[in-house]
């Protein structure tokens, strides 16, 4: 399996790892039985995410999509945070092995998670802004 110096850095060199101790949103994907689960911790101030990091149990890649998704979101506006698509994730990453392209549906699903929760605190229902946020199939396969 061939992977681009990009996921190769970003997996060398994750940035914004951990647990971020003042989210006000958190959420959880994945699956115990593929073996990746991703945890993003974002703070949002005035509609903006001004801090995010992650916590990633998994392969490489998954901690790569986890890493960059996260630089691709600081500073943005949860709306621009919304439209972060997996494909988005992988083109960033300059490609991935079709069967590790999950991780970076993962990646989307996570920071869609972590935004639900951040509005599920605030008293608003996050369905109609956020919509469904679907399993990831290749994780119950």
């Amino acid at each position: 399996m061939i992977y681009s110096d990009k996921v190769m850095d970003h997996f060398s060199n994750p940035r914004n790892v951990g647990e971020l101790a003042d989210a006000n949103g958190i959420g959880e994907v994945g699956n115990a039985k593929c073996g990746d689960i991703m945890k993003m911790y974002i703070k949002v101030e005035n509609n903006v995410i001004t801090d995010i990091s992650f916590k990633t149990f998994g392969c490489g890649a998954a901690i790569a999509t986890s890493s960059i998704a996260t630089e691709m979101i600081k500073g943005k506006t949860i709306d621009d945070a919304l439209k972060l698509t997996n494909k988005a994730v992988v083109e960033a990453l300059e490609g991935l092995p079709t069967s590790k392209i999950h991780c970076s549906v993962l990646a989307e699903q996570a920071i869609k998670a972590a935004v639900s929760d951040y509005y599920k605190r605030q008293g608003i229902d996050p369905t109609p802004i956020v919509g469904d946020i679907e399993e990831c199939h290749a994780c119950h396969a």
